[in-house]
């Protein structure tokens, strides 16, 4: 279930009618529902019971400082991926001690900038990045907390382009090399190699292979504390996916968290958990107003405000959004590609999709684009980015203002007009 539901025939968000937003706020909006996203990060929380635990948020799914700043207020740790995430859960009041910095390509400032702060734990891709950290720590006198992301080579059977856990992808250190980086590791004066992490993929209904992960972990454990490896946390990434079709189903998270513990029971680990688009996805909706209808030759358009700027992952991943009319109508249906107006055949919301007889002033929620929808925005054809809003209950904000035209040309024109030789 989701708070996103028809009252007397209009869609509503918990008590809040869409309609209504639309009318104070203009198209396109985003609207998040704060019950959502507590009651899913509550299921994770909660389904780990006298497990130690933290569940660190996946900063890249929506990093709006209100919703940071909702799960900051609920217990949440953070995962993130660059020196401006960790910017963004400091102005949000998160904890940096429950901070893990994930990615492939920390540069010596993000690294630095995190150990000012004290983060949790550096998840580490590569012995160079490793030696680094090391030098880093050294030059402030610190010892820097470790993990090396091991790539296992599993499958997650998703999109390729967010499949992480094979050997053919930049991530992480393959399974049957890592042992030798922790030995070599260990020697380094400045960094402790308390911890291993993994992450496989994004968006996975089928929890098999996270699983699958987990006891190849396990094993790897098994022979690093053999070894003399101090480990005490593992890092077991995100990857628990939303139904974007409604003939999909949801993973079941507390049945997954059982798998967990299970697995977990007596290994004397601290379990990390990174989930984001799990947490979010289904909490979001992009509002969008048609604009016109339009035929070609046999083929129908229904045109809208919203475009591939503000929302990507049907263009860029060929992914599906449900795509629902704010106000529901009785009469006859069309079959229509739904577009934006981005000068790009590549933007469309939908293709071939059975929709109602749309008019112009028609109001639409693109479903379940809660995770990767604003984060993803862009200013493509000089267009601003939409606003946001957070509903709580019969009340909401707007957590980010619209963007103006003035918002498009600021960095520019406060940059030197003179030519530097």
């Amino acid at each position: 279930m989701t708070d996103f539901e028809y009252r007397d025939r209009r869609l509503f968000c918990e008590e809040t009618s869409l309609e209504e937003i639309a009318k104070m706020t203009g198209t396109p909006c985003y609207v998040y529902s704060n019950r959502t996203i507590l009651d899913r990060f509550d299921a994770y929380n909660l389904a780990f019971g006298d497990i130690p635990h933290t569940v660190c948020y996946a900063v890249k799914a929506n990093s709006n400082l209100a919703l940071l700043n909702l799960l900051a207020n609920a217990g949440a740790g953070f995962d993130i991926v660059s020196g401006g995430e960790l910017y963004r859960v400091l102005k949000a009041g998160g904890d940096p001690r429950k901070v893990v910095f994930s990615g492939v390509g920390k540069t010596s400032d993000e690294i630095d900038f995190a150990l000012s702060h004290n983060i949790f734990s550096f998840n580490c891709e590569s012995e160079p990045e490793l030696e680094l950290i090391d030098s880093i720590a050294g030059e402030r006198g610190v010892k820097a907390r470790v993990a090396m992301r091991v790539n296992p080579d599993v499958d997650a059977a998703t999109h390729p382009y967010i499949s992480t856990g094979l050997r053919e992808h930049k991530f992480g250190i393959d399974i049957a090399e890592v042992e030798d980086v922790y030995r070599r590791g260990m020697a380094l004066a400045n960094v402790a190699l308390e911890s291993v992490s993994c992450h496989i993929g994004s968006q996975l209904l089928d929890t098999q292979p996270l699983l699958e992960a987990l006891r190849k972990m396990l094993g790897l454990i098994d022979r690093l504390r053999a070894a003399g490896a101090p480990i005490s946390h593992i890092d077991l990434g995100g990857g628990v996916g939303v139904p974007y079709r409604s003939s999909e189903q949801r993973p079941d998270i507390d049945a997954f968290v059982q798998d967990l513990r299970g697995l977990l029971a007596g290994k004397r680990l601290h379990a990390m958990v990174e989930p984001g688009r799990s947490i979010v996805g289904e909490a979001g909706v992009l509002l969008t107003r048609v604009l016109y209808r339009k035929r070609n030759g046999d083929k129908e358009f229904v045109i809208v405000d919203a475009a591939m700027n503000d929302l990507i992952r049907p263009a860029l991943y060929q992914s599906h959004h449900e795509i629902a009319p704010v106000a529901l109508s009785d009469g006859e249906t069309i079959r229509a590609d739904v577009v934006g107006p981005v000068c790009e055949t590549g933007d469309f919301l939908a293709r071939d999709r059975e929709m109602p007889d749309l008019r112009g002033g028609d109001l639409l929620a693109i479903m379940t684009a809660g995770a990767y929808g604003f984060a993803q925005a862009s200013n493509y054809n000089s267009r601003p980015r939409p606003a946001e809003v957070l509903v709580d209950g019969k009340g909401w904000r707007i957590v980010r203002r619209r963007e103006s035209y003035d918002d498009l040309i600021q960095p520019e024109v406060g940059a030197r007009a003179e030519i530097v030789q």
